[in-house]
């Protein structure tokens, strides 16, 4: 598979971590210390799932080598879906007049967008189609339960556009070398780990400690499976891009296999934990600085609990 154009949406506003001492009573430096979190990102009240998805999506037109309306598929995911009716999905298809694309959402926590990676794969395998959208997003604060001094202070949001093929297209596609996902629901917490109950306090992290020692031991162990599938290791790659959940755990996993500190990309300090959006969006808004034959590894963990990794040379 190839990556043909990315594009991404971050709302502007920021909300430092000083509004949550007067919510919770956390100081910015705890906050700095446990997270890495300084701020977060913030939708406005009329922006959701479904708005960002499409400035996301316009965001990438102007580096798309085909007519959007060749998209065959296009798949959104995230898990605080502004509509589960009329889903982001439909709603690009509507907006860009892709009128013979199948769409649909799709949920796995902050996996999704490497889940939704992997549905492609499957489609294209199948000989179905041979181009594809994903967009991953999510308005985490259109959930959040700010007073909550527990998880209150971690959640940005965002949205990014991925346009994928199954074969080349242009000598700028990013080469999807391997990609994989697994459901965890079985280890540790599992589905207690993390929770978003709409109608029963939101988005919450009731079980962190559980969600860290896990998230530290399944990243790089799959990371470590794409690299050695492919015949690298942990020294090939140009660039780690961790879900971006807590500073600490990227520090962690950077310490335990000797990922030196500018291999290690993240977002997290300025956006917080923009969910499903999360390490593709890292990518995104980093692919300038990528060079020819750079070696890229993703490596997701989220609620459920659900955990993915995907490899990408430039």
């Amino acid at each position: 598979m190839f990556i043909n154009a990315i594009g991404y949406y971050v709302p502007k506003q920021r909300v430092p971590n000083e509004y949550y001492f007067r919510k919770t009573g956390l100081t910015s430096d705890w906050i700095v210390q446990r997270t890495g979190i300084k701020t977060r990102s913030r939708a406005r009240p009329d922006e959701n799932v479904n708005t960002m998805s499409v400035e996301a999506v316009k965001n990438a037109l102007p580096s798309l080598p085909y007519n959007i309306k060749d998209v065959e598929l296009i798949i959104s995911s995230t898990y605080s879906p502004f509509d589960t009716v009329g889903t982001a999905a439909h709603v690009v298809q509507h907006e860009f007049g892709i009128e013979h694309a199948k769409a649909f959402m799709m949920s796995s926590a902050c996996s999704s967008f490497v889940n939704a990676l992997e549905i492609v794969e499957g489609y294209f395998a199948s000989g179905k189609l041979s181009k594809a959208l994903i967009i991953g997003g999510d308005k985490n604060t259109a959930y959040n339960n700010e007073d909550d001094p527990k998880s209150g202070h971690l959640w940005g949001d965002a949205a990014v556009a991925y346009f994928v093929s199954k074969e080349r297209v242009t000598p700028n596609d990013f080469e999807i070398l391997e990609v994989f996902t697994e459901a965890l629901g079985c280890i540790g917490k599992g589905p207690e780990g993390i929770q978003l109950r709409p109608r029963d306090g939101g988005i919450s992290m009731p079980e962190g400690k559980d969600v860290f020692v896990q998230a530290c031991t399944i990243m790089p162990r799959n990371a470590e499976k794409l690299l050695n599938n492919n015949g690298f290791s942990f020294d090939d790659l140009s660039y780690f891009i961790g879900h971006q959940a807590n500073m600490r755990i990227l520090k962690n996993i950077a310490n335990n296999y000797n990922i030196p500190d500018e291999k290690l990309l993240s977002n997290i300090e300025e956006l917080g934990n923009t969910g499903s959006a999360s390490c593709a969006l890292v990518l995104a808004q980093n692919k300038e600085k990528f060079a020819k034959d750079d070696l890229i590894c993703i490596s997701v963990f989220g609620g459920g609990y659900s955990a993915g990794a995907c490899l990408i040379r430039v």
